[in-house]
Order: structure tokens, then C-alpha cells, then sequence
């Protein structure tokens, strides 16, 4: 079978990771492989996370993230690289847990619930803005909006402001989708996907994906102002 994937939207260059363990190793050393598409080469760091080199993202294994995703932030925004992207992987799938992360911007892989290759993407995601999460963490992320039923006349009134096809964008969006595996699934181009994603943000004055995502899913800290 054909690959579906076109060379020109994988990096010129590969991606620079630094692997933060805020205790124990990580967990797969045989990642990234030799022949990555798009990693390139790691840096291993522990507390206090000082990077000692620049890099593309950080992944943050942790067993509590809670404590070490803010220590993280924290350490790096002392150092001045507070826009670096994060994905946390962690044992941890609880639905206070994986908001509070996805709140703070980051990717979320659950343990088990992965394989290095989705690990790859969810790292090449990240530099372009999309936030990846595994399957039990957006499950987390959707149990976290259903236990909201006080909001969801607001959320019903917050999805109405999109066109059907923009509901889908955001449908797939929200399951941690990037835009060319969205486009793919509802067999559009790739520009068209991320033209719709444009109007969907400036419809729910979303900052980004991130942001939109927990509008969509009615689990953002506080709900945008409609316009009538």
C-alpha cells in the first residue's frame, strides 16, 4: 500500500528531544530508532530539568503530574524556554489529572496505552502547535466534560456556532488528531483542514488547538463570550 504521508511535511531536519525522567529511566530505550522520521537525537535530563542544550520538545515521564508538570513549567520558564512544547507520560489516567495537563498545554500519553511511534508523532504534533493524546487520556479528557451537566447548555450553544463540517473537524480534533490524519479521515486536503481550523478558533476565540479542544469538550476553566 502506498504511503499516505508526503515527505515534504516531515522536518528538513530532524527534532531534538529532551527526555525529562522526574524519577526512575525512561522507559524505552530502544526510541527513537536509528531510521525516526522525526526524532533525531535526545538529551537526558532530571530535577531540577535544566536543559543543557536547546531542543524541539520535552517529554516528561513522571509518576505524579501534578507535582513534576509544574516543577517543569516552572524550571522552564526561569531558564527562558517556557514555549518549548511538553507531553507528559505518566502511569496516572485520572480525569483531575489529565485536565489539569492538558489545561497547562501539554500532550498526555498514559502508560501502556502507546507505542513509540505514536510517541514520533505525538512529538512532531507538538512543534507545530497540535496537542496529542492517547487513547486513555481522552477518554479522561471526555468523562471530565460529562461531569459537567451544568454547562452543557453552554457547550450545545458554544458547538452551534460551527458549520456541520467544522463539527467534525473538531470531533476529530478533540480525539487528538493532527490536521493531515483529519483530513485523511473526512478525505480532505490538508490546507482545507487547517483553514477550517482557523475559522473554528476564531468562532470560539481559541488561543489554539489546546485551547479549542476544552472549549469543545466543555472542560476549559471558564467559558468564552458568545457573540449574538
Amino acid at each position: 500500500m502506498r504511503s499516505t504521508e508526503r515527505p515534504s511535511q516531515r522536518p528538513s531536519q530532524r527534532l531534538a528531544v529532551a527526555l525529562a525522567c522526574a524519577e526512575g529511566d525512561w522507559a524505552h530505550d530502544d526510541w527513537p530508532a536509528a531510521d525516526d522520521a522525526y526524532v533525531g537525537r535526545v538529551v537526558r535530563v532530571s530535577p531540577p530539568f535544566c536543559l543543557p542544550e536547546p531542543v524541539d520538545v520535552v517529554v516528561l515521564r513522571c509518576a505524579e503530574p501534578k507535582v513534576s508538570f509544574p516543577a517543569l513549567l516552572a524550571a522552564l520558564t526561569v531558564r527562558g524556554k517556557a514555549r518549548v512544547p511538553v507531553i507528559v507520560v505518566s502511569p496516572r489516567h485520572d480525569t483531575d489529572t489529565v485536565v489539569e495537563v492538558f489545561q497547562g498545554g501539554a500532550g498526555y500519553l498514559v502508560e501502556g496505552d502507546y507505542c513509540t511511534h505514536m510517541l514520533s508523532s505525538a512529538v512532531m504534533a507538538a512543534t507545530v502547535g497540535h496537542t496529542y493524546l492517547s487513547p486513555a487520556a481522552c477518554a479522561a479528557l471526555r468523562e471530565a466534560a460529562r461531569r459537567m451537566p451544568t454547562r452543557g447548555d453552554a457547550v450545545e450553544r458554544l458547538r452551534a456556532l460551527l458549520s456541520p463540517r467544522e463539527r467534525q473537524v473538531m470531533e476529530l480534533l478533540s480525539t487528538g488528531l493532527g490536521a493531515q490524519e483529519i483530513g485523511l479521515r473526512l478525505r480532505l486536503s490538508e490546507k482545507t483542514v487547517r483553514n477550517n481550523l482557523s475559522n473554528i478558533y476564531a468562532k470560539l476565540e481559541a488561543r489554539g488547538s489546546t485551547d479549542a479542544v476544552l472549549r469543545w469538550l466543555g472542560a476549559a476553566r471558564a467559558a468564552p463570550v458568545l457573540r449574538n
